[in-house]
Parts: C-alpha cells; sequence; structure tokens
C-alpha cells in the first residue's frame, strides 16, 4: 500500500474511532471552533501539537514554521495572530521550540550549513543574530547539542519578548487582559513539555518579573 493510500485509509479509522468514543464531536465541530489558546510551534515532524498535549480537535489553534518564529512582517503569523487575537480571543499563546531543532541549530553551526536553502536561511536571520549576540555566553558549552539547546531556550524566550511588544497583543492586554504569553519546550528523548517563560497581560502595566522565568534568559 502506498503511503499516502494509507493515510487516507487511517483517517476512516480515527473518524470511526473518534465517534464511537464521542457521537456527536463531528457536528460540534462542524458548528464552530473555540480554541483556548493559539500554538506556534516548529514544523518539526517529530513535535505534533495536538498529540503531545493529548489535546482534542477544536482545542488548539495552530501555526507552524521552522524553528517557531515571530517575524513582525510576515503576512502569515500576523494574519493568524490577528485571527486567533481578534477573531477567536484565545486567552493563551504558546510558542513551543523543541530539543534538537535542526534550524537553530544549522544557525549556531554557521558556515555553510545554510548556504544549499536560501530561503531557510533569510527565515534563520533572527536566530543567527540571537547566536551573534550569544556568542560569549555559548562559549561555555562544549557540546553543539548542549549549545543548540541553550538556544532553543533563548529563541523561545525571544519570540514571547517579540510579541508581547507587537499591537496586536498589547491591545488585547489593554482590552481585555488576556491572552497570556507561554514559552515551551518539547524533549524529543523524553516527550516532556517544560515552560522556561511566562509574560502574564499585567506585565504591560509595569508588572515586575517573577523570578522563576529568569533562569533561563539569564542563561
Amino acid at each position: 500500500m502506498q503511503f499516502f493510500d494509507r493515510l487516507l485509509l487511517e483517517n476512516r479509522a480515527w473518524a470511526a474511532g473518534m465517534k464511537m468514543a464521542d457521537p456527536g464531536i463531528f457536528e460540534r465541530l462542524h458548528e464552530g471552533q473555540a480554541p483556548a489558546a493559539l500554538w506556534i510551534g516548529c514544523c518539526d515532524s517529530r513535535v505534533p501539537a495536538e498529540q503531545i498535549c493529548n489535546a482534542k480537535p477544536g482545542e488548539l489553534f495552530i501555526h507552524r514554521n521552522i524553528a517557531n518564529l515571530v517575524h513582525e512582517d510576515d503576512a502569515n503569523v500576523s494574519s493568524v495572530l490577528e485571527f486567533a487575537i481578534n477573531a477567536l480571543k484565545v486567552d493563551h499563546i504558546i510558542v513551543c521550540g523543541h530539543r534538537g531543532c535542526g534550524g537553530i541549530q544549522a544557525a549556531v553551526s554557521g558556515g555553510d550549513a545554510l548556504q544549499a536553502l536560501p530561503y531557510v536561511d533569510q527565515h534563520l536571520g533572527q536566530v543567527k543574530q540571537l547566536v551573534a549576540e550569544r556568542e560569549e555566553e555559548l562559549g561555555r558549552f562544549s557540546q553543539l547539542s548542549e549549545k543548540v539547546d541553550h538556544v532553543v531556550e533563548l529563541n523561545v524566550i525571544a519570540q514571547i519578548e517579540r510579541l508581547s511588544t507587537m499591537s496586536l497583543v498589547t491591545d488585547s492586554w489593554q482590552a481585555r487582559k488576556a491572552p497570556s504569553l507561554h514559552g515551551w519546550v518539547y524533549d524529543l528523548a523524553s516527550g516532556h513539555l517544560e515552560e522556561v517563560y511566562r509574560r502574564e497581560p499585567d506585565w504591560a502595566e509595569g508588572a515586575s518579573a517573577e523570578p522563576s522565568w529568569q533562569r533561563a534568559a539569564a542563561g
């Protein structure tokens, strides 16, 4: 059986299983969506948002790109943010990176790692800038894998900070005290998620950082 044929067959089995567990699920989903969170994650095939959170259809509004980045001038991510915040009224935005991220590793390795992938290279520009800014800090890691995983955390924090300055977010904070911003990292080796950073709406009014979230930011 061809791979794509198997996927279509598995869809029928999945749909039947879902209806058996919850007979009205597809009728409810057909009526509309009201997800609690926007998930901004990496495209990596090993990090499926719903499965690793054991979330049901309709609970997460999902955007994925290489290295889970937020670009202010990217109409794709901006339109997703606009719809999630202003139309769906999500209460949470989760930026989820993952250890061993290939995009982060390419940015950390430098050299010719991205020469054959010019679009990816351009997309990862802000990660390369982050690596350059933290060069001295990253020098204390002897293993490439350790350096990559540290940048994975720094990058998640950077995306949360970037979101916290965007008018789409700050306007919503002023209007309805939401959404909260969560920075998570997924460990491929254990299957576990960890929160490494958080920004709450009241920070817009000058609240100070919680020490527990300063750990990863300080390196």
